[in-house]
């Protein structure tokens, strides 16, 4: 990902005359708060959330990147050859480049081959002026002629008629002519594809902008290995949430920790030019708790909240703000569970924007079992497909981890439940 100098990517103006332009590469001690935008009184519906998640960013810019790091990324601009493929006539196969009919009477390389004469070359080897085809090795033989010369003839493994004009040449341009489209925009990049460019004269291509992520997992609670002691609890996101990120379309470019403190926020919010980003995701500190120091942090740092909370269980407490550097922050919840949905919610529809992808689909599956009416928000439920029918998985809370790890999917439960067979819409996970 080349230097990104935090270009202004919100779709809207963000900032108000009453935000300060307060830096996000510096955290203040702490002092007065610069005042933030307003968030909205009521959450987001889960649907809303969705669309403004996606409709807040612009994509990033296409650029260019070389070939050996161009795997896996989506093509920006056509790619065209840049000279004849191959670039000069060559020999196909190992033998000799002959003219005319045999014998032939071997000459030195680098001359052009007049009738009746032969030169040695392989797989590959530049064809000479004046040569008309190739003698395989294995249908010639060296012999003398009358006078004791050395000539080459055929063989007894020679064809009949062999080698015919043209045989085993491969000619210039034979693959594309210079110009000739080889791999089309839009397409994902494998490595044949990059191994055809590479053929092709190129040492670099275009490509679609790919959103730089900065982790930041909070939480004085949280032990990185080992069984917890009562109190404490074992860090589910380090092993998880990275490749989340890049399942969705994401690049990791580092992963900080911040203790429950305004200071240690803000510090693990700071910019920091050698290591950019575009999106900021953390986990946790997104209540109002006493020890949650997020909301202040990006009030302290000027931040606008696009979407404060999204009435949704579990994930309810999710945030996505924007910085005046042009940074996103997309804020998840602490319990794991929770903390996905929210990111397939909010963060997936971000990275699909700013990586010029479409919004991640939603599909209807046929509700298994009848789900009861609840006395809350959208219920947002992995599930199992059997016999074809969407089953709410077990041990779902939102601190647990087992139904998601089981699921095939997450379905939406609207508050008044669903009926056995009724059509819900659904959305797949990235893993699936």
């Amino acid at each position: 990902m080349p230097a990104n100098t935090h270009p202004v990517r919100s779709a809207h103006a963000p900032e108000t005359p009453d935000q300060q332009t307060s830096s996000a590469h510096a955290p203040e001690t702490p002092g007065p708060a610069a005042p933030a935008a307003e968030p909205r009184t009521l959450p987001h519906t889960w649907e809303e959330a969705r669309a403004a998640a996606y409709n807040v960013a612009e994509p990033l810019p296409a650029h260019e990147i070389p070939l050996e790091r161009a795997a896996g990324r989506k093509l920006a601009a056509d790619i065209v050859a840049l000279h004849p493929m191959p670039h000069y006539a060559s020999s196909a196969m190992d033998g000799w480049a002959v003219a005319g009919s045999p014998p032939w009477i071997l000459t030195e390389p680098g001359r052009r081959l007049s009738p009746g004469q032969a030169v040695p070359i392989v797989t590959g080897g530049l064809l000479p002026q004046g040569a008309k085809s190739v003698l395989r090795s294995e249908a010639g033989l060296l012999s003398t002629d009358d006078d004791g010369l050395p000539v080459l003839v055929r063989g007894g493994a020679a064809r009949p008629g062999e080698p015919k004009n043209g045989q085993h040449i491969r000619p210039a341009g034979q693959e594309a002519a210079e110009g000739e489209l080889l791999v089309k925009a839009g397409v994902t990049l494998n490595p044949a594809h990059l191994s055809l460019a590479a053929l092709g004269g190129l040492d670099d291509v275009s490509v679609l902008g790919r959103p730089a992520v900065q982790l930041v997992l909070t939480g004085d609670e949280v032990v990185q290995s080992g069984l917890p002691t009562p109190g404490h609890v074992r860090d589910a996101f380090t092993p998880q949430l990275g490749g989340v990120v890049e399942l969705l379309g994401g690049t990791v470019v580092g992963l900080r920790r911040a203790a429950d403190n305004l200071e240690a926020t803000l510090e693990a919010l700071a910019d920091t030019e050698g290591n950019p980003a575009d999106v900021v995701i953390t986990t946790g500190a997104t209540g109002r708790s006493s020890a949650d120091f997020l909301r202040p942090a990006i009030a302290r740092m000027g931040g606008t909240f696009h979407i404060d909370g999204v009435a949704m269980r579990p994930g309810h407490p999710s945030l996505l703000a924007e910085f005046p550097d042009g940074r996103f922050l997309v804020g998840l919840p602490g319990n794991p569970l929770a903390a996905m949905i929210a990111l397939l919610t909010i963060g997936a529809p971000l990275l699909a924007r700013l990586g010029a992808a479409p919004l991640p689909a939603t599909f209807e599956v046929a509700c298994g079992s009848p789900i009861k009416e609840y006395h809350g928000p959208t219920r947002l439920m992995p599930y199992r497909l059997l016999y074809g029918l969407a089953s709410p998985c077990a041990n779902t809370d939102s601190a647990m981890m087992r139904g998601l790890a089981a699921a095939d999917g997450v379905m939406v439960v609207p508050p008044h439940g669903a009926k056995m067979g009724e059509a819900l819409t659904a959305f797949r996970l990235p893993w699936t």
